[in-house]
């Protein structure tokens, strides 16, 4: 019996490996089969679109919306459908795409897909699927906290479906989802009257097409603004109505957003244990969908109703792992949210130093999110204000209009003799300013053409071109395309410069970039070109001469480095030694000026540079608003046997512009 019992024992082990095996054999297969069966209806709609071709979004959407959360789906139609032209369903695969990149806070990717769904839309002057694309726009943009173009996005799509007289049902859809966007843009600015008017309109045609999504978006965001304006009781009613048509529709996305609602007023009136119930269940799903912005939004609100329960130790685990969502994808709202609310934890454990650190932090970046939403309201704001002060200004000048053309006639006379003897004075001033400036300007322009010159030098752009052609003889299509974009580029940087005489030190030394990467191709991308940058700069606010910097590293390349067989760099450095000016240094490691000069002596075609001398003329021309000059200074390098061992350039460059004083 003792033998029997291991035997036994083993045996059933075995069989309920077997049984196990045997389970997972079937799901697989079911698995495998229902994937198959899936990728079969597929097909076969994508068949049925290319054949009757639909151009309704209306009539698209129906054949593909079971299938527009799956990205390789998507991706498949809009290679299916790119070959045959058929534009309307790859403006659908596009915008598909935008809204899953959107929905896991990819918001750049978003944006492109969107942008090319909308410029397509316009090539075949499609209205629906330009103001569903402007739409999709605009809603990425809101979700960045950037308000101006997202209202800019929305009032565009809103214009563009007006014009149409007789808006189909679609377009209708797409009318109301402008106005709720309009509604959300008021709602941040904290106007929550007008957003409840752009909410209320939206929710009438909502209930007219009996779209249960736009009802639900409506009703939770009239709950937003009750909320807002201390209306707990109705904003509870209303997030509550919006639960249901997302639960009618099966839309988690919706529900994430109602359980986080629900759960903020039930914090307000002090119900913290259903508030973290509810909550909790939001979690679960926002982390299910993949949704950045609702996980790290419902993280801080979970770690806020612990706060409120005094479980401090989990409340902070909370409204951290929010802080670090918020702050990986930018989610400036949620950002600061996480720490006002962790500014409030501490103060109560009476970690005061940590508690007004995340205030201030808060504060600061709340004043940026402050200007930046309101930045197009205030415009309004003083529009609507200048036109009043118009209006009354005109009904003052009506009322004293008898009185200013009696004084009008008795100085008549003399003001015309004064207004003779001032223009002949200011006409002498004015011509002879004119002269010196018509001088100057001659001489600038000289300057520039002779710069532009210099810049798109025939050589240069010849055998840039021949090396992407090389390329694309040798079938290297990613390189050409690449390569070729930034030839495009710089060529265009280069012809914009040319019509001005400055530009931020940022724009120069991106256009230096795409000078270096072209350049780099003959060199076959031998050169190891790095740009080091002092962090207190801002070099966005610091203004050179276009283009200065294009001659120092044409030598650097041409008379330095290309004589050298390996191990080829550049280093190009930005300080800023004092107020006074930024210096801007130019490093090769190359064979040094007077072997350059020994090698070009023997060379039968000499490279001919004159871009130093337009660069002095130049930089001496635009130091003359600045308290100092500019200073260029070449050194020759050597290493501890007396060997060159490079070149080195120093360019300081005057930032402290004159101050003219009256005396």
């Amino acid at each position: 019996m003792q033998y029997l019992l291991p035997k036994i024992a083993t045996s059933a082990r075995c069989i309920s490996m077997l049984c196990v095996i045997f389970f997972l054999v079937i799901t697989c297969s079911s698995f495998i089969h229902a994937q198959t069966s899936k990728d079969s209806v597929f097909d076969n709609t994508v068949g049925y679109a290319v054949k009757t071709q639909p151009k309704n979004y209306k009539v698209i959407d129906s054949l593909f919306a079971e299938f527009s959360k799956d990205s390789l789906k998507m991706k498949d139609l809009l290679y299916k459908t790119r070959s045959i032209r058929y534009i309307e369903t790859q403006v659908y695969a596009l915008n598909s795409l935008g809204i899953i990149y959107r929905d896991i806070s990819n918001y750049e990717k978003a944006l492109e897909e969107h942008q090319k769904a909308y410029k397509l839309a316009e090539l075949i002057d499609n209205v629906e699927l330009e103001v569903v694309s402007l739409n999709m726009i605009g809603v990425v943009y809101r979700r960045m906290d950037i308000i101006k173009p997202a209202l800019d996005y929305h009032k565009k799509a809103l214009d563009i479906a007006n014009t149409v007289e007789a808006p189909s049902k679609s377009l209708k859809a797409s009318i109301a989802v402008s106005q709720n966007s309009m509604g959300n843009i008021y709602l941040t600015l904290k106007q929550y009257d007008l957003a409840t008017k752009e909410f209320e309109k939206s929710l009438v045609i909502g209930k007219k097409l009996n779209n249960r999504l736009g009802l639900a978006i409506n009703y939770q965001n009239i709950g937003y603004a009750n909320e807002a304006k201390g209306e707990l009781d109705l904003a509870l009613k209303n997030y509550k109505r919006s639960l249901d048509y997302n639960n009618q529709i099966d839309s988690e996305v919706g529900r994430v957003i109602c359980y986080n609602s629900i759960g903020q007023v039930y914090i307000k009136q002090k119900k913290f244990t259903d508030a973290k119930i509810i909550i909790e269940e939001g979690l679960k799903k926002a982390i299910k969908i993949n949704d950045q912005f609702y996980i790290a939004s419902t993280y801080v609100n979970l770690g806020w109703t612990e706060m409120e329960m005094n479980s401090y130790k989990s409340a902070e685990e909370n409204l951290k792992k929010g802080l670090t969502i918020a702050e990986k994808y930018s989610l400036k709202s949620a950002i600061v949210d996480a720490s006002i609310k962790l500014s409030e934890l501490y103060n109560k454990t009476g970690d005061y130093k940590a508690a007004m650190s995340y205030y201030k932090n808060a504060i600061e970046l709340e004043k940026t999110i402050f200007n930046e939403r309101n930045m197009q309201y205030v415009s309004d704001i003083i529009v609507q204000y200048g036109n009043i002060a118009k209006n009354n200004e005109i009904k003052a000048l009506a009322n004293e209009n008898e009185l200013v053309k009696s004084k009008l006639e008795r100085n008549q006379k003399i003001f015309w003799f004064t207004l003779f003897g001032l223009l002949v004075i200011a006409g002498l001033i004015i011509a002879f300013n004119r002269n010196q400036q018509l001088k100057q300007e001659k001489q600038i322009l000289t300057l520039e053409q002779d710069m532009l010159r210099s810049q798109m030098n025939p050589h240069f752009i010849f055998n840039s071109l021949n090396s992407i052609k090389l390329y694309i003889i040798n079938n290297e299509k990613e390189n050409a395309v690449y390569y070729l974009n930034k030839f495009s580029k710089l060529i265009r940087k280069i012809l914009i410069a040319s019509t001005e005489k400055e530009m931020t030190l940022e724009d120069e030394l991106d256009t230096m970039k795409l000078y270096m990467n072209i350049e780099n191709i003959r060199f076959s991308n031998e050169i190891d070109f790095q740009v080091e940058l002092d962090p207190s700069i801002n070099i966005s606010n610091i203004r050179v001469p276009s283009l200065i910097l294009q001659p120092f590293l044409e030598n650097a390349l041409w008379h330095g480095l290309s004589s050298k067989k390996d191990n080829k760099e550049i280093r190009l450095t930005v300080t800023k030694p004092n107020e006074e000016y930024i210096s801007i240094n130019i490093i090769d490691n190359g064979v040094g000026r007077k072997e350059s000069e020994r090698i070009n002596s023997n060379k039968l075609l000499k490279r001919k540079s004159v871009g130093i001398a337009i660069t002095k003329a130049r930089l001496a021309n635009f130091s003359k608003g600045f308290t100092n000059d500019y200073k260029i200074e070449i050194e020759d390098l050597y290493d501890t046997d007396g060997k060159a061992k490079g070149t080195k350039v120093n360019v300081q460059i005057p930032i402290r512009s004159k101050v003219f004083k009256i005396a």
